[in-house]
């Protein structure tokens, strides 16, 4: 079967345009003219691309993704961003919030058909290599030969804390899962993929359990390890008390929230050194 791809943008020469060019291409292509549309229609059929505007009624694409980003069976599901902001903060927010790539308007649209083949590459080869770590089944070069799983290791640049969360709580593990940048550790607490307690050691700032998770959404770089253990967490008390997904969404919340104050204070900045 065809991969299906769901287009969401107010712009109905867009979504014609679009539409016209992927179906030539093979691709099956549904559309949305606004952002709760989109999110309905993505429930109904899990799609294997969302291409999505920004700016849009009802519901805009950060909250579109961040929406979708939050449910565990969208965790794999590539994200191109079409927009007319084009500034770097908003690229590194569509990052932040999962984004596989980002094209600005105005576009061409051979360059969307190029850039829409490379992201559904890269993301079955991505997917492939997080599910065969996180569920312990080595791929064909990977394990020891004697039926030892793969290491749980990589570089946050390729699978995202979100993501590599999702996955271990839909896997149910147990265990350490271990964060390190430049500067600064952080340990992650699970039981039966459920964060149970989170400490931060090293820097400035050293936040705990739900607030450290927050904050380690926050690196977009890094190293991560995870070993299972049953025994370390089997008796540690939950001291975060609230399931995953709901720790995934609020701090996608606080990071469009700090984003979008960083951008009312750099307007602001602009407007008071106008003369």
């Amino acid at each position: 079967m065809a991969p299906r791809i769901l287009v969401a943008d107010d712009d109905a020469w867009i979504l014609r345009m679009v539409t016209t060019i992927l179906t030539k291409r093979g691709y099956q292509v549904d559309t949305a003219q606004d952002g709760e549309q989109a999110y309905e229609r993505a429930l109904e059929q899990i799609p294997d691309l969302l291409i999505t505007d920004v700016m849009m009624p009802k519901m805009d694409g950060w909250t579109l993704v961040r929406a979708l980003r939050s449910r565990p069976e969208f965790t794999f599901v590539p994200v191109i961003f079409l927009t007319a902001l084009s500034s770097d903060e908003d690229r590194i927010r569509g990052f932040r919030l999962g984004a596989d790539d980002y094209l600005p308007k105005p576009f061409r649209f051979e360059e969307l058909d190029l850039r829409v083949a490379k992201t559904m590459r890269r993301r079955q080869v991505v997917e492939k290599e997080a599910r065969s770590q996180v569920s312990g089944q080595p791929d064909e070069a990977g394990g020891s030969g004697q039926g030892e799983p793969a290491a749980l290791a990589g570089d946050l640049k390729q699978i995202g804390l979100s993501v590599l969360l999702t996955l271990l709580e839909m896997e149910r593990k147990s265990g350490i899962l271990t964060v390190k940048n430049y500067e600064q550790t952080a340990r992650v607490f699970l039981r039966d993929g459920r964060v149970v307690r989170a400490v931060t050691e090293g820097g400035a700032v050293r936040p705990v359990n739900a607030e450290c998770v927050y904050y380690l959404l926050n690196w977009s770089s890094g190293r991560f390890e995870f070993t299972q253990s049953v025994s370390e967490v089997e008796g540690m008390p939950d001291e975060v008390g609230i399931a995953t997904t709901q720790l995934l969404m609020e701090g996608a919340k606080r990071i469009d929230e700090l984003n979008e104050a960083a951008r009312l204070a750099l307007e602001s900045g602009s407007s008071d050194g106008i003369t």
